[in-house]
């Protein structure tokens, strides 16, 4: 089963280097799980109508987590 995080985080200034949000995050200010897609966008619609995230300092991201891998049908 999948599972969505709807993340709420700070946009971090440019520094001249490529963005990586492995190795340096942005920060976060609030993660709420969802257990479905749909949810998960009305969740993320609240959060897209806030001041800060209208104003572009916060960002919004939809992340599906807990995805099984694809397995052949043959093993």
């Amino acid at each position: 089963m999948t599972r969505f995080l709807v993340v709420l985080t700070d946009v971090r200034p440019v520094e001249g280097e490529v963005r990586n949000e492995r190795t340096s995050p942005e920060r976060r200010r609030q993660v709420v799980g969802a257990s479905s897609r749909e949810a998960a966008d009305r969740i993320a619609g609240a959060f897209m109508a806030l001041g800060m995230v209208r104003a572009g300092r916060q960002r919004v991201k939809v992340i599906a987590v807990g995805r099984g891998r694809h397995t052949c049908p043959d093993r």
